[in-house]
C-alpha cells in the first residue's frame, strides 16, 4: 500500500496545507509560543481570545507531533486524488470546524481552567482515519513474532503515537477529528456533494511552492475525478469493458500509479488508460463501470 505517486502530484491543496502547518509550527516555535496555542476554558470563555480559536489548529506544540502529523497528512493526500481538490477542500474545512466546535463544547462542559488541549490539525488528521479504515484496501499481510500485521498497520501506529503524544491533551482533539470523519461519511447536510469553486482550488497550483520530488508543476488542482462515486476500496477484478485501444502510446507511470492508489488493478488501469487515450478521468469511469458489473 502506498499513497500513489511520490510527491504532491495531483494533491496541490494537501501540499499547501502541509507547508502551511510546517511553517506556522516553526514560526511559533521560534517565537517560543508553542505551549500557549492550545485551547483552554480560560482563553475561550473568560478572555474571549478569538485569535486562539483561529490559530490553535494550525501549529503543533512539539517536534515529534510535527513529524508524525506531517507524515500522516502527506500519506492522506491519496484522498484528494480520489475525490478531487474541490471536494477535498470541503473535507478539510468541515473536519477542522467540526473538531473545533467539539473542543469548545468539551471545554464548556468540563469548565476546568487548568485543562489545555493540544494544538495542531488533529481534527483533519484523525477525521482522515475514517475513510482510511473503510475505503483503503489492505494489499499485503504479514506476521512478526506470530502477530498478524498489514501494510495499513504502520499508518495506524503513527496515528496512535500522535494520539497519545500528550495523553488527554491530544486524545480529546483526536476524538473530535474521528467524530468529524464519521459525520462527513454520514453525509451530514449533504456535505459530500459540496465542493469549492474551481478558481479557489486552482489558486493553490499557482502558488510558488518549492517543488517536491515527483510533483508535477502542470498538474491540475481541480477534480481528477470530478463527479465520480465514492471510492469503494475494492480492486477491479477481471478485465475492463471491451474498449478500442485507440492510443498506442504507453500510459504515463504516474497516471497508472494514481489509479492503482485508488485500489484498481495495475493491468486493468493500464488497459483503461490506453482505451481512454491516457485521459485519467475517462479511464476512471471505465474502471468504475467495470466494478459495477
Amino acid at each position: 500500500m502506498n499513497g500513489g505517486p511520490s510527491g504532491f502530484h495531483n494533491a496541490t491543496v494537501t501540499k499547501a496545507f502541509v507547508l502551511a502547518f510546517a511553517l506556522f509550527t516553526v514560526f511559533v516555535g521560534i517565537q517560543d509560543r508553542s505551549s500557549t496555542l492550545g485551547l483552554s476554558y480560560q482563553d475561550v470563555f473568560r478572555k474571549f481570545n478569538l485569535w486562539r480559536l483561529l490559530t490553535s489548529g494550525f501549529a503543533f506544540s512539539s517536534t515529534p507531533e510535527l513529524m508524525f502529523g506531517l507524515y500522516l497528512l502527506y500519506y492522506f493526500r491519496v484522498f484528494e486524488r480520489q475525490i478531487g481538490s474541490n471536494k477535498y477542500s470541503v473535507f478539510i474545512w468541515f473536519s477542522m470546524i467540526v473538531s473545533l466546535l467539539y473542543e469548545v463544547l468539551l471545554l464548556f462542559l468540563v469548565k476546568d481552567p487548568s485543562k489545555v488541549l493540544a494544538s495542531g490539525p488533529y481534527g483533519l488528521i484523525f477525521s482522515s482515519f475514517v475513510p482510511f479504515f473503510f475505503d483503503i484496501p489492505v494489499s499485503t499481510r504479514f506476521r512478526i513474532f506470530g502477530i498478524h500485521f498489514s501494510d495499513k498497520s504502520f499508518i495506524y501506529l503513527a496515528g496512535l503515537q500522535l494520539l497519545l503524544s500528550s495523553w488527554k491533551r491530544s486524545i480529546l482533539p483526536g476524538l473530535g477529528g474521528i467524530l468529524a470523519g464519521f459525520l462527513y461519511r454520514m453525509n451530514l447536510f449533504g456535505i459530500r456533494r459540496m465542493k469549492f469553486p474551481e478558481f479557489v482550488t486552482s489558486f493553490f497550483s499557482r502558488l510558488p511552492w518549492p517543488s517536491a520530488g515527483g510533483s508535477s508543476p502542470t498538474a491540475s488542482s481541480g477534480n481528477i475525478i470530478a463527479n465520480m462515486p465514492s471510492y469503494t476500496g475494492r480492486p477491479v477484478e477481471g478485465n475492463v469493458p471491451s474498449v478500442p485501444l485507440t492510443s498506442s502510446m504507453e500510459p504515463p507511470e504516474d497516471s497508472i500509479a494514481t489509479l492503482v492508489s485508488m485500489g484498481f488493478d495495475r493491468h486493468a488501469a493500464r488497459q483503461a488508460l490506453m482505451g481512454a487515450r491516457n485521459d485519467i478521468n475517462v479511464a476512471t469511469n471505465i474502471l468504475l463501470e467495470a466494478q459495477g458489473h
